[in-house]
């Protein structure tokens, strides 16, 4: 795989951005699966949780590694603690990262156009801005993944400290308004339940992590509302980069596997 770090001016975010990129590559070294198909890679749009930035993913997984030999490219994004949001104080992240990102890295790179070879996924903040993608724009991608999500955060800001408070206002502005809006992941699952194209999900968090309740909510909500998901719940694990390790390599023989 090549391993490219790209900074281009963002036009949402009026200031310059730093994306991390993996390409596949025919011929991989010593270890490395080989076999990158000859036609426009698959991508998967790869996102970072709350206390972390676009390197994170290749720094504490192998990521690089698992996508070897299925001619996946992998998109690593930078959104500070947006959580995937246009911030009410602040910048245009939902539109950079919905919108922009994808048609710039289409500019810079051979990548593929067809939805259904067009995956997200995250962990934790990345998880629910995975599952917001995926829920907002289900034609666009062939499946999406959550690792540990914060997939209610309607429910979530309830319960915030006075720290955490003070960002989330920053980010969504007036919290008691959340809540059945278009950054509100379980009215999203109910909304567009009739969507005629729906993207495969995946959807993983540990029966110790915090965010385990969220999870417990949220499938059941998927499943009433006719969304493809697979979850799975691994007893005892908590927040941590082992389990989302093994989670993204699943992810990637998920999609593979379908």
């Amino acid at each position: 795989m090549a391993f490219l770090q790209v900074q281009f001016f963002s036009a949402s975010l009026n200031v310059a951005s730093t994306v991390n990129v993996i390409l596949p590559e025919a011929l991989q070294g010593i270890g490395v699966r080989e076999g990158a198909r000859q036609e426009d890679p698959d991508v998967l749009y790869l996102l970072h949780g709350y206390s972390d930035d676009h390197s994170i993913w290749m720094r504490r997984t192998s990521v690089e590694r698992y996508a070897a030999g299925h001619n996946l490219a992998v998109i690593m994004p930078a959104v500070n603690h947006s959580f995937y949001c246009n911030e009410a104080y602040g910048e245009k992240y939902w539109d950079y990262v919905s919108e922009e990102l994808p048609a710039v890295m289409h500019r810079f790179f051979r990548l593929t156009d067809d939805p259904k070879r067009t995956y997200v996924a995250g962990l934790s903040m990345g998880g629910y801005g995975a599952m917001r993608l995926a829920l907002t724009y289900p034609e666009r991608f062939g499946a999406a993944a959550s690792f540990s999500g914060a997939v209610d955060i309607a429910d979530e800001v309830r319960y915030l400290t006075e720290e955490r408070r003070e960002n989330w206002r920053r980010v969504l502005g007036d919290l008691n308004t959340v809540e059945k809006t278009e950054v509100d992941t379980m009215y999203l699952a109910e909304k567009n339940a009739d969507a005629p194209e729906k993207p495969d999900l995946y959807v993983a968090c540990g029966t110790a992590d915090f965010l385990y309740p969220q999870h417990q909510r949220f499938i059941p909500q998927l499943e009433k509302n006719g969304w493809n998901v697979k979850h799975y719940e691994k007893p005892d694990a908590v927040h941590e980069w082992g389990f989302w390790d093994e989670q993204i390599r699943t992810f990637i023989d998920f999609i593979y596997g379908r």
